[in-house]
């Protein structure tokens, strides 16, 4: 049949996304042709018990972004960046409930859970295409100004994804399930698009701003990581589960990218941006230790023995040096 723009039908049947049982012409939604086993759990059915061992994981590793950037107290766009690894903590979330079937796919609140992920998903990819601009300065980071911006724009993004997942699922006017063109044109036209728009303007900052090209090398992985993790879902998810025998599938290793894509994101944001020293906290004083000889001829070397093995003012040490 082959894959068609505004379509499903053949991605539903490669892989096992969340939104495919509320698509199609039928009351039953597109199925994959493979997907990974199911294991019961006191009487109930939990769905890709790899792939949520992986949002485990990815939850862990969110929470160690999300700290190590609100510590950079100093540095730029770090209020701006992390809350791009806030929606994506909450996305994780959703994506866990949604696959698993801790919400069944009959359940009447499933299309929300599964409009709202989607919703996040635009809004992430939104926010870090915002975070490319902050190295233009177009305005201040960190203020009013700035932040409001990233969190109204998130919010329309997220409002309109969500509003165009509802209606199609739910076919209000001329939204159609059988023919999801909104749906299609928002995850794979304007999500992707607004993540190379980022990784274009990151290329622009470090070429033009910085005087070393190696933060250059975390975008390239982010970018390639990304790459492969959406070829395999959409493209290779039904025959690796098949050649696996069902353990796992495309979701799995598509879910491990991401995670992969997103902490090349950070370590790339972590790499051109430093703090400035002279406004960083540090609870430990400074200890300084004058470690060189003192030429004999020196008019101070008289002192030198007397000035050995004391603490100054303000906690400055002078150790004498044995050669």
């Amino acid at each position: 049949m082959g894959y068609k723009f505004g379509y499903y039908d053949e991605i539903c049947a490669t892989v096992q996304m969340a939104a495919c049982p509320l698509l199609g012409d039928n009351q039953v939604g597109y199925e994959p042709t493979c997907y990974a086993r199911n294991i019961e759990v006191r009487n109930a059915l939990i769905f890709q018990m790899a792939t949520l061992i992986i949002d485990i994981i990815a939850l862990f590793m969110t929470i160690i972004m999300i700290v190590h950037v609100r510590s950079k107290y100093t540095a730029v766009g770090r209020k701006e960046m992390v809350m791009v690894f806030y929606i994506y903590f909450v996305m994780i979330i959703l994506d866990f409930i949604t696959i698993s079937g801790i919400i069944p796919i009959s359940s009447v609140v499933y299309p929300y859970f599964v409009a709202g992920y989607l919703g996040l998903t635009s809004a992430m990819c939104w926010c870090l295409m915002l975070n490319g601009v902050v190295g233009f300065q177009w305005t201040e980071d960190g203020t009013a100004a700035s932040l409001w911006t990233f969190r109204l724009t998130s919010l329309v993004i997220f409002g309109l994804m969500y509003f165009i997942s509802i209606a199609t699922f739910k076919e209000v006017g001329s939204f159609s399930k059988a023919h999801p063109i909104g749906l299609f044109i928002m995850y794979f036209i304007f999500n992707p698009f607004c993540l190379l728009v980022y990784v274009v303007l990151q290329v622009i900052v470090v070429v033009n701003t910085l005087d070393e090209y190696w933060p250059l090398g975390n975008i390239s992985f982010a970018l390639v990581f990304f790459v492969i993790g959406q070829v395999i879902q959409i493209f290779l998810s039904d025959k690796i589960c098949e050649g696996i025998k069902h353990y796992v599938d495309g979701v799995f290793f598509g879910t491990i990218c991401t995670l992969l894509s997103v902490m090349m994101v950070y370590k790339y944001w972590d790499s051109i941006t430093k703090e400035d020293l002279e406004f960083s906290v540090d609870g430990k004083g400074n200890t300084w230790e004058v470690k060189e000889l003192l030429n004999e001829d020196d008019e101070f070397a008289p002192y030198a023995g007397q000035a050995a093995n004391t603490v100054g003012y303000q906690g400055v040490s002078f150790a004498q040096t044995n050669s």
